[in-house]
């Protein structure tokens, strides 16, 4: 920071910002954006926010400055030069105010996730500026140095101006200002003068503003329809009003997936007007931790009182925008009240089961829907399993799941299951794994496919987390179908003639020496159709993708002993079985077994080192190429 003079009387400050904020702003400046005109969106944003605190803290009796004041934006324009102003009677800020809103970035984690966006796509979406605090920068697009002047709704405020080019350094001095609010003006650059004109910045205020809470005027007309669609009967609401209004609320591009009207009367009264998001946010997708600082907007008696009250919905839940109004509160609310008050609390669970009642007709009523919604929210919806055990047994019935016997992309719910089951099938089995492709080719389906059996195949990693813990559907066990202790006594058809017990215990015997303390046993497969060998776990061991994501949020974890099943059937195993009789000391023996087992462990992503397993195939070639 230094100090310069301004025609030697008032003084200005330079600052410079912090390394992150000028890669931010270089980001920014320099990348090509789609959507320029999210700047004018965002700078509407900013005001609204700054006019809904200053109305906020004048209905809570506080002193502040201008109290009388319009509770408006306004913007002027001058084509022929270029220029552009926005400005409302907003709370206004201080110098400290200038200097944390103005000078540094708003949210952790902004700039490495705007980074790796620009490196995956090329093109920055400027529709992400906004969602990630950094709304106000958007402004650089269009413009080589923006002038803000302000002043705090403070009694004893001062006027201050600042004033960047977003080069790395912005100054701060004072001044004159009788008004609160903001003022921020600027000179557009010449690829963007089409924001100087009139008819280009109504439309943008009318497609992305319309719904400002504030009157907005260009000029002397007010262009945009206040109005709260929330309090309207689900009626009187037209689409293209709604999608309008969740796009304005949730800094979103797309129509809402499907939108829910709420209105309760009795122990508590509210309103609320709530919307189902076609995509996860961003948000989202790089930080789900993010989703602890979302939820609708809480209003009392139509006044903002929170703009993401995460105490109006689950965590599992907060995905869903919107709003919620209710006149239980009072206005001067403070958040230790709201967290804790009985008419929140009846609030939360009243939209809970209302939101779990429509995922519900989504999944009966508009299965294509409900399939979009759940391809993006399945993962946090089953999280709630674990967390909200008032509503467990309505998630787990919205559980919908891949099996062997839904195409690619389909689903079937665990009522489906248990009513197309055999009479004779007494468990739900499950498969875990990273793919459906990489299930179905896995030697454990071969006799659940043989018979017809169906199994559900899991492979969203927070599956192995939250099936388990459901232990049973409609009085039926869920089971892996890794487990060792599956009955297996029905087959469909009969098997080759199983090897004589004089030739099988020496396999098994050789093949527990061979693999050692590796493994807890071997033991003859009753579950193996085509493949010779597969790896299963212990009443009470771990499946193997249940360990693989253990091992990944603690690296020290020991691996769990498997158990190594062999199909007597199978001509490999048989050939061994001859080998052993005629020279149990051959080492080509021990090179297989050593082979198959690792291939096991190699089809299911558990060999942590392929320099042997390659070594000992190329071996095996050799000698079965020189036999020849």
């Amino acid at each position: 920071m230094s100090n310069i003079n301004n025609n030697g009387t008032v003084p200005v400050q330079e600052f410079e910002y912090k390394a992150e904020m000028k890669q931010l702003l270089d980001l920014i400046v320099h990348s090509l954006y789609t959507h320029p005109e999210i700047y004018l969106r965002e700078l509407i944003s900013n005001a609204s926010d700054a006019l809904s605190k200053v109305r906020f803290n004048a209905l809570t009796d506080q002193d502040i400055l201008d109290k009388e004041a319009e509770l408006a934006i306004r913007i002027t324009i001058d084509s022929k030069e270029m220029t552009f102003v926005i400005e409302d009677s907003g709370v206004g800020m201080t110098e400290e105010e200038l200097i944390a809103n103005l000078g540094t970035v708003a949210k952790s984690g902004t700039l490495s996730f705007m980074q790796s966006l620009k490196e995956q796509q090329k093109q920055l979406d400027g529709n992400l500026i906004g969602q990630f605090g950094v709304g106000f920068y958007s402004v650089f697009m269009v413009t080589e140095e923006v002038t803000v002047e302000t002043r705090s709704a403070r009694l004893d405020s001062q006027g201050y101006r600042w004033r960047s080019s977003g080069q790395g350094t912005y100054t701060i001095e004072n001044i004159d200002k009788t008004e609160r609010g903001t003022k921020i003006s600027f000179k557009l650059k010449e690829e963007h003068k089409e924001f100087a004109e009139e008819y280009r910045v109504e439309q943008i205020i009318k497609k992305y503003s319309n719904f400002v809470d504030f009157p907005i005027y260009l000029g002397e007309k007010q262009v945009n329809s206040i109005t709260a669609l929330w309090q309207r009967s689900k009626s009187e609401l037209k689409d293209e009003e709604v999608n309008e209004f969740y796009k304005f609320i949730a800094n979103d591009y797309n129509d809402p997936l499907d939108f829910l009207p709420v209105s309760v009367e009795g122990m508590v009264t509210f309103k609320a007007l709530l919307f189902l998001p076609k995509e996860a946010p961003p948000e989202m997708l790089y930080r789900q931790s993010e989703l602890e600082n979302r939820g609708p907007q809480l209003y009392v008696k139509k006044v903002l009182i929170q703009n993401e009250c995460r105490d109006l919905l689950p965590e599992y839940l907060r995905f869903i925008a919107g709003v919620v109004d209710t006149e239980d509160l009072s206005l001067n609310v403070s958040r230790e009240v709201v967290q804790s008050s009985p008419v929140m609390a009846k609030i939360r669970q009243i939209l809970t089961s209302k939101i779990l009642g429509w995922f519900e007709t989504l999944s009966k009523d508009q299965p294509e829907k409900f399939k979009t919604f759940y391809k993006a929210f399945g993962p946090i919806i089953k999280i709630g399993l674990n967390t909200d055990f008032t509503n467990r047994d309505k998630l787990i019935e919205l559980l919908h799941f891949e099996s062997t016997k839904t195409d690619e992309g389909g689903y079937v719910t665990l009522r489906e299951y248990t009513e197309r089951m055999g009479a004779d099938q007494k468990e739900i089995y499950y498969h875990s794994g990273s793919s459906r492709s990489q299930l179905l080719a896995h030697p454990n389906l071969e006799y659940f496919q043989d018979m017809g059996i169906e199994v559900l195949l899991l492979s969203d990693p927070v599956d192995v987390f939250v099936i388990p813990s459901i232990h049973e559907y409609d009085k039926k066990a869920l089971k892996s179908i890794e487990k060792a202790d599956i009955d297996f006594s029905k087959q469909k058809r009969e098997k080759a003639e199983p090897l004589a017990e004089n030739l099988l215990a020496p396999v098994l015997q050789l093949f527990r020496e061979t693999l050692g303390e590796g493994i807890e046993d071997v033991i003859e497969s009753q579950r193996l159709v085509n493949s010779p060998v597969t790896l299963v776990s212990g009443k009470d061991g771990l499946d193997s993708q249940m360990e693989k994501m253990m091992k990944m949020m603690q690296s020290a974890m020991p691996a769990t002993k498997r158990i190594l099943e062999v199909n007597t059937s199978h001509p490999i195993i048989r050939n061994l079985a001859g080998m052993i009789m005629a020279d149990a000391n051959n080492p080509l023996i021990r090179t297989a077994m050593k082979q198959l087992y690792e291939g096991a462990l190699f089809l299911e992503g558990g060999l942590d080192s392929t320099t042997a397993f390659l070594s000992r195939m190329n071996e095996l070639i050799e000698a079965a190429t020189l036999s020849r």
